[in-house]
Parts: C-alpha cells; sequence; structure tokens
C-alpha cells in the first residue's frame, strides 16, 4: 500500500470514528431524554428510573473511550498535515499559490 492510500484509510478511520461519535451521542441525548420521561411517568418504578440512567452512563462511557481515542488519532492526523504543508511550501513558490488563488477569484 502506498504512503498515500494508507494516510486516505487513517483519515477514513478517523472520518468513520467521528460518524460513530455523532450517533453515539445522539443516541445519549436520547436515552438521557427518556430516563427524565421515564421518570415522570407514575407507573414506573425507581429501579425502572435507575436502570435507564445506568444505561445512559454505560453509554457515557463508551462516548468518553472515543473521545479519548480521536484526541491522539486527531493529534497524529493534525501533525501529518502541518508537516505536508511545510513540504508543500518548500515544492511550491508562495507566487505560485497566489497566482492560483488570484485565478480562483477571477471566476
Amino acid at each position: 500500500m502506498s504512503n498515500r492510500k494508507l494516510v486516505q484509510s487513517y483519515y477514513e478511520d478517523i472520518n468513520c470514528l467521528a460518524d460513530l461519535l455523532g450517533k453515539l451521542v445522539n443516541s445519549y441525548r436520547l436515552l438521557i431524554g427518556g430516563a427524565g420521561e421515564l421518570n415522570q411517568i407514575a407507573l414506573a418504578t425507581k429501579s425502572d428510573v435507575k436502570h435507564a440512567i445506568k444505561r445512559v452512563n454505560r453509554l457515557g462511557g463508551v462516548i468518553d473511550n472515543i473521545i479519548t481515542d480521536m484526541d491522539d488519532l486527531n493529534e497524529e492526523y493534525i501533525k501529518y498535515c502541518k508537516y505536508k504543508s511545510e513540504l508543500i511550501k518548500g515544492i511550491i513558490g508562495s507566487e505560485f499559490v497566489q497566482n492560483e488563488i488570484e485565478e480562483q477569484l477571477k471566476r
């Protein structure tokens, strides 16, 4: 696998984690809302509400773990992007970039 494909795969993995995180956070919010509604129902027992809160807490722990892992992954990906940017700056002169930007603005 070429380096470019490896980094592209790495980026896609980070993107998948971000999508998963978004879905989990949405589920978390729904579970919190459900536990709140359950608490307001007269027929719900105290243990039902406690179980609902435990489910919320377990999912919250999963979300915390994913955020911690993503912090590490994002830090490495950002380092890669910065390194690539520095290499591009060394290869391509600022005049080239300025001309390219001016051409795009004219369109």
